[in-house]
């Protein structure tokens, strides 16, 4: 009785620790809200939004003329051809520096492609871009090198991690029976961390199909690229045809590739 006495004792006391994490987080927010000096008040006065609500209204109605629906519907195309060829391709690379990045090839090799991982996703896509814009020049190739050499990096750390956690059983005794080292991974290990890498291949290209739509902006191609050109010539029609195809294209995506990924998870659950 006193020992559940004062396990209950125990855990009617305050947390201490949970205190003064909550204090401390809301001292950053005030910290960060007091350094930036954003004022609210300028924002939500009367002339701020009438003049965001004139700007909104620019935007309708959309151009849904016939020749710049094409025009649109050939930017969404090459958008999610540069995200999928991206992720193909960030597929490819994650998986072969996933293995060494497991440790499967010892300590040297495991720190060598952990840093190249590291190194690829610590660069951000638009950074990527941009670089790649001045070594390929102008266009989707640039995008789908940028967001190849970040998601490379992504998919390199998770698919490492998937391979670190898979029973070594099933790849030992197929070595064992006299199987090479190939094929003891191709039927020992990938099926059993296939569904997973799966999973999160199609997770990232629907992170890819956004981005490639971004990347844009700095000259990849697609529709980030319309919708760049439209808006420094303040066409806001042309524009909002623009955004709503993107709405569109993820929203596709998105549907088919959460179907996809629900009829994988009784195989990876």
């Amino acid at each position: 009785m006193k020992i559940a006495a004062s396990e209950r004792a125990r855990a009617a006391a305050p947390c201490l620790g949970c205190i003064f994490a909550t204090a401390a987080i809301a001292a950053a927010v005030l910290a960060s809200f007091l350094y930036l000096g954003i004022d609210f008040r300028a924002l939500f006065a009367g002339e701020s939004l009438a003049a965001m609500a004139k700007f909104v209204a620019e935007f309708f109605p959309p151009d849904l003329s016939p020749a710049f629906l094409s025009k649109t519907a050939w930017g969404a195309l090459q958008t999610l051809a540069v995200s999928a060829l991206g992720t193909l391709l960030a597929l490819a690379g994650g998986a072969l520096l996933a293995l060494p990045a497991s440790g499967r090839f010892g300590r040297a090799l495991q720190r060598m492609a952990r840093f190249i991982l590291n190194l690829l996703r610590s660069v951000p896509e638009l950074v990527w871009a941009a670089l790649m814009v001045l070594a390929a020049g102008l266009g989707p190739f640039a995008g789908v090198l940028a967001l190849a050499l970040h998601t490379t990096g992504v998919f390199g750390r998770l698919f490492g991690e998937t391979l670190e956690n898979v029973p070594e059983a099933p790849e030992r005794a197929l070595r064992e029976a006299g199987s090479g080292a190939v094929a003891a991974f191709a039927y020992g290990s990938l099926p059993l961390v296939w569904p997973q890498w799966l999973a999160y291949t199609l997770y990232r290209w629907e992170m890819n199909i956004r981005m490639a739509a971004v990347l844009g902006f700095v000259g990849a191609g697609g529709l980030g690229q319309m919708l760049y050109f439209h808006l420094s010539l303040f066409q806001q029609a042309q524009a909002a045809t623009v955004i709503g195809a993107m709405f569109v294209l993820v929203f596709i995506v998105d549907s088919a590739s959460s179907r996809l990924r629900r009829g994988l998870a009784p195989a990876y659950a």
